[in-house]
């Protein structure tokens, strides 16, 4: 009888073992892009301070990550709202659920700084990375950047690419005149320190033919400053929503420490990530048409948080 009590005890603490060492997936864009350092603050703080052990997993593009969440093969991940929207509507991807919006993602199209491209409208006839098989969504953003100049792609000469970090690399090639990203990522810096890269300007009255190509899309305003490498005064920038993805099966209990870690842990994300400053719990609910996983709806009731309209 004791030796059956000692086997059951042990049998105990090696599932609890087990369970305390189980594997949280976190799927994100390659290394190089400012998800992929979004993702890694977010694994070292959950493993610091929250105990998890959460596992960065890098992908081709947000159209591999969206359904690799959706099927449980990671636990969340962090993909653009547009591609999220298109994904559940078109991609049928029923049980993806919110988690909520990390920062804004704000990009923009760099060329060489010695180049005699100023605007958007100025890329008339140049050869702009386009396609995006990868990141299907970034091609409509692409496009609608161009409205915002009165272009299409038909004024353009288009050099496909499957995704951001591939098209950064094509034109450091010299394959294109420009490349789109997002303001923080590591590899712009990279280009940046080899060829120096200035951003192109928007036309403000170019955002309601942008808006008819996707809605999601908005202008925020930026200033010279490290993170915002290729602004040489202050200007406006595309910019729309990073968000925070889980499937409908995610444990409420995981999920909700998750969001709970990551707003009492601030300064340790930003200390990995800059443009996790804008992060917090509030800052995570917006009104999207799109549903929030039921933890991070109980989150926010518990913290009397009301949905923030888009901007």
């Amino acid at each position: 009888m004791r030796a059956i009590r000692f086997a059951a005890a042990a049998a105990a603490i090696v599932c609890a073992c087990a369970a305390s060492a189980q594997t949280v997936g976190f799927a994100t864009l390659p290394p190089g892009t400012l998800n992929h350092t979004t993702a890694s603050a977010v694994a070292k703080v959950m493993k610091e301070k929250g105990g998890m052990n959460m596992l960065v997993q890098p992908t081709a593009g947000d159209n591999v990550i969206i359904p690799m969440v959706a099927r449980g093969e990671a636990t969340m991940g962090i993909a653009n709202a547009p591609e999220i929207a298109f994904a559940m509507k078109e991609g049928k991807q029923a049980d993806v659920r919110l988690i909520g919006t990390a920062h804004a993602l704000r990009t923009a199209f760099f060329v060489r700084k010695d180049s005699p491209l100023r605007t958007i409208a100025d890329m008339k006839g140049g050869r702009v990375e386009l396609g995006y098989s990868a990141m299907r969504t970034i091609d409509l953003i692409t496009r609608a950047i161009l409205a915002t100049g009165g272009l299409t792609e038909r004024d353009v000469k288009p050099v496909l690419v499957p995704n951001v970090v591939r098209g950064a690399d094509d034109f450091a090639a010299g394959a294109s005149d420009m490349f789109f990203f997002a303001f923080g990522g590591p590899k712009v810096r990279e280009v940046d320190a080899s060829i120096p890269l200035r951003v192109l300007e928007i036309n403000e009255a170019g955002m309601a033919a942008a808006r008819k190509i996707t809605p999601y899309g908005y202008l925020t305003d930026v200033s010279p400053g490290p993170v915002f490498i290729g602004v040489e005064k202050p200007m406006k920038v595309y910019s729309f929503d990073n968000v925070l993805l889980t499937s409908a099966k995610a444990p409420d209990d995981l999920i909700y420490k998750i969001i709970d870690t990551l707003e009492k842990n601030k300064a340790d994300l930003v200390a990995v990530q800059p443009v996790l400053r804008e992060f917090s719990a509030a800052g995570l609910y917006k009104q999207y048409d799109m549903p929030y996983h039921p933890a991070a709806l109980k989150y926010f009731k518990e913290h009397s948080l009301k949905p923030k309209p888009l901007e």
